[in-house]
């Protein structure tokens, strides 16, 4: 499967037994939604490969404690540590219709309650502390920082999305 398709869940993170299990640090606002897992993509050298899920349970917060099938000693345990877990996008728990995923808003018309249409979100900047909307705006790239405060609107059926920005923003 291609990364592209997938979404980050996690990183292994600790081995949790002598039995092979590992510790998933995941990256989720609701972890209990992964407990029940059947398979889940590692990164490899090679690329995502997938692996099927004996058992996974909570530990602590947000770490998930899992059984892989093929993995049964520490030795083996022990190649997984810092390796990524990602999952294929039709896992991605549904979310209310003013709640959105970042790759979902690729390509949605940007409408600035004073100003119109701005453009269209080339894409999501999540890597930074701030998260910033990558905007095509009179034909050259426009950042505009995500925040609460600055959303007015989602509208997924029409792919656009309502917001109020400072003036001089789009200037910068």
């Amino acid at each position: 499967m291609l990364k592209k398709n997938c979404f980050f869940l996690g990183t292994v993170v600790a081995k949790y037994s002598f039995k092979g299990e590992v510790l998933i640090k995941l990256d989720t606002d609701d972890p209990s939604a992964y407990q029940s897992l059947q398979s889940l993509l590692i990164e490899q050298e090679m690329g995502l490969v997938p692996y099927f899920v004996e058992r996974a349970k909570l530990h602590k917060t947000q770490l998930l404690r899992v059984s892989i099938e093929d993995v049964k000693n520490e030795i083996e345990a022990d190649k997984l540590i810092g390796k990524t877990v990602y999952l294929p996008l039709n896992q991605l728990p549904k979310l209310d219709d003013d709640k959105f995923y970042y790759h979902e808003i690729v390509g949605f018309e940007v409408i600035e309650s004073s100003r119109g249409v701005i453009g269209k979100i080339t894409d999501v900047n999540d890597t930074s502390s701030q998260v910033l909307l990558e905007v095509d705006h009179k034909q050259k790239t426009v950042l505009i920082p995500l925040v609460d405060d600055l959303l007015q609107k989602v509208d997924k059926k029409n792919k656009k999305l309502h917001i109020s920005i400072p003036d001089g923003l789009l200037d910068l």
